[in-house]
């Protein structure tokens, strides 16, 4: 039995440290975009390539922190799918469901780093899902997939695989999910122990616009309405807030020598999901999630900063005063 099994895609990432570009912002911040000097050749202070994407620094954030931990994702045989290969290895990540695609690519990333923050650009290739007789699970972290993955049955397959084993879901929707519709697969909504957004696309998910301007209380309401039974919504700076069917809560941000905003979100998610793991309740499962956020930023790429079990309990020793409120 596995402790944790992830499902969703991997990327090579390709990370640039841009120092020369502009952000032009709407009046109220809620649109800005990144802008380079169109057909010039752009100067980066650095780069690097990186093993990513949700499912892969799910499945090794978990296994730093002592899962025993295995994942569903498509590679394509090329270099890039090796390195996967090499790098959940190198975690200690089983890789027994992996799907080597022949005559494929892997997915792939730019991810344009400018002060501080990032701007991705992506692309999935069109993979045909199949989900593998998986053993039993403890917990399973459902995440991105590619926008193929409505002409499959995976949904439906996840669904019969929760209801047979019983194994509790973190899900994470990526962006082809809410494309296609979080609401029109209420039976895994309603198996969810765990739904995690972040506040644009939470209100992406119930149909409000971007600009207007709605309680995170009902937010969380809302989202838990249809199903799951812990909501958690996080917001950058601000912090994050969670909702358990009972109380509402707060937690601000751990304190971190920001350099690089990539993987974050996986970060925070994976991080609550192995508090939980650990028998804590929801306000100090969203504390691991904050420590772990917290590190992952200091460092560039989604995995480097992933906080070990030890160095998890020091990181929340440390901040020991930030704790998650009652609102």
């Amino acid at each position: 039995m596995f402790d944790l099994i992830s499902i969703g895609d991997c990327m090579i990432d390709h990370f640039f440290k841009l120092s020369d570009a502009h952000v032009l912002c709407s009046k109220n911040h809620t649109d800005c975009q990144i802008c380079l000097s169109y057909g010039d050749k752009i100067p980066t202070e650095s780069y690097s390539e990186l093993v990513a994407g949700n499912a892969a620094n799910a499945a090794v954030g978990g296994a730093r922190l002592k899962l025993k931990t295995s994942c569903y994702i498509n590679i394509g045989e090329d270099g890039g799918g090796d390195k996967v290969i090499s790098k959940l290895k190198e975690e200690g990540v089983s890789t027994g469901y992996v799907v080597k695609n022949k005559g494929m690519g892997s997915n792939a990333s730019a991810v344009i780093n400018f002060q501080g923050e990032r701007t991705i650009l992506v692309y999935h290739q069109p993979w045909k899902y199949n989900l593998p007789d998986l053993d039993s699970s403890k917990w399973v972290y459902l995440t991105s997939l590619s926008p193929t993955f409505t002409d499959s049955n995976i949904i439906n397959e996840l669904t019969q695989y929760l209801e047979r084993t019983a194994a509790k879901l973190l899900y994470n929707p990526g962006t082809y999910q809410m494309k296609s519709g979080v609401k029109k697969f209420p039976k895994l909504l309603s198996l969810t122990e765990v739904f995690i957004v972040n506040i644009e696309e939470s209100k992406r998910i119930l149909g409000i616009e971007e600009e207007k301007e709605v309680s995170v209380k009902k937010l969380l309401k809302t989202l838990a309405d249809l199903g799951p039974k812990l909501v958690v919504i996080t917001d950058g700076a601000e912090g994050s807030y969670g909702f358990d069917g009972e109380n509402y809560y707060h937690l601000g941000v751990f304190p971190a020598n920001l350099v690089e905003m990539t993987g974050s979100g996986d970060a925070f998610a994976t991080g609550v999901l192995v508090g939980l793991f650990h028998g804590n309740k929801l306000p100090e499962a969203m504390r691991w999630g904050a420590a772990n956020g917290a590190s992952v930023v200091e460092q560039v790429g989604p995995q480097a900063g992933l906080l070990t079990h030890n160095q998890m309990l020091e990181k929340l020793k440390e901040s020991s005063k930030i704790i998650a409120k009652i609102i």
